[in-house]
């Protein structure tokens, strides 16, 4: 946090929690970090995607993790927030091309800019780690979005219509790692995996990346520093490409062509039914 001045003394923060190991580790980090400076500016956010049979059990986590440890939270849904779940969404969905992630994912970003803001916060916190670090840098590799490669420098850049940065605390650290130290502490989680993970690309991804780890210890670390020293070159060049934003033509939001990304699902989806 220190080394990409993530976190302002004034700032205030939500924490993007799902139920999972890195979500709730990454709480109870930072509500150690912010109890030993006397700070009580941390609020724990959760996106209800609305996933049967999956999302109930991370939800009751969730509530029960913050109450022992005394963090408020806020739970919104994807239904409230778009008028759709996820299990809806993948019902309507035209064609298996527009990927389960690809729709979860854009709706997430939105959600948890939404409930960031509903809260008053001026940063939030995801739990990305090193791990998702390079699956996201190659999935943008493979996709030819050289933008989105830009982005991805650790260091926090204010965006949106409030001027709210994201960070990523767990980004210099492996996945492994955080599972042992969830243990340790005895911080419950849910590990069942999302049961419309394996249509990504990011799980083979993560397989690759793995089997190359156990082969050559290390190389997921100085493969981090590579893509690092690489979004900086690309974030400072002339090469990379600066987004023109404007207004949404349907919701008002900040987005760079005339309808977001967000807005475009929901009609995909709709038109669909």
């Amino acid at each position: 946090m220190q080394k990409f001045s993530m976190l302002g003394h004034k700032d205030k923060l939500a924490v993007g929690v799902s139920g999972g190991k890195d979500s709730l580790a990454l709480l109870y980090v930072l509500k150690k970090f912010f109890d030993e400076h006397n700070r009580t500016d941390l609020v724990a956010i959760t996106i209800d995607e609305g996933i049967n049979d999956y999302r109930d059990e991370s939800i009751q986590i969730v509530k029960d993790f913050c109450s022992a440890i005394k963090v408020k939270s806020k739970i919104s849904s994807y239904k409230d927030l778009f008028g759709l779940s996820m299990d809806r969404a993948m019902q309507q969905r035209p064609s298996e091309q527009m990927s389960s992630c690809s729709i979860c994912g854009t709706f997430r970003r939105r959600a948890l800019d939404i409930l960031a803001e509903s809260v008053g916060a001026s940063a939030v916190a995801t739990a990305h780690n090193l791990d998702d670090q390079l699956q996201t840098f190659m999935i943008n590799l493979f996709s030819g979005d050289t933008e989105r490669i830009s982005w991805m420098y650790p260091e926090p850049i204010q965006y949106g219509q409030n001027g709210l940065k994201k960070i990523k605390p767990f980004v210099e650290i492996y996945e492994h790692e955080i599972v042992f130290y969830a243990m340790q502490r005895k911080i419950p989680f849910q590990s069942e995996d999302c049961p419309y993970a394996r249509e990504s690309i990011r799980t083979e991804i993560r397989e690759f990346l793995n089997n190359l780890e156990m082969l050559h210890p290390g190389i997921k670390y100085n493969t981090y520093n590579s893509i690092t020293k690489l979004c900086m070159i690309l974030k400072t060049s002339a090469i990379s490409p600066v987004s023109q934003t404007r207004a949404c033509l349907k919701c008002g939001r900040k987005s760079t062509g005339t309808i977001c990304s967000v807005c475009k699902t929901v009609q995909i989806l709709a038109n669909s039914k």
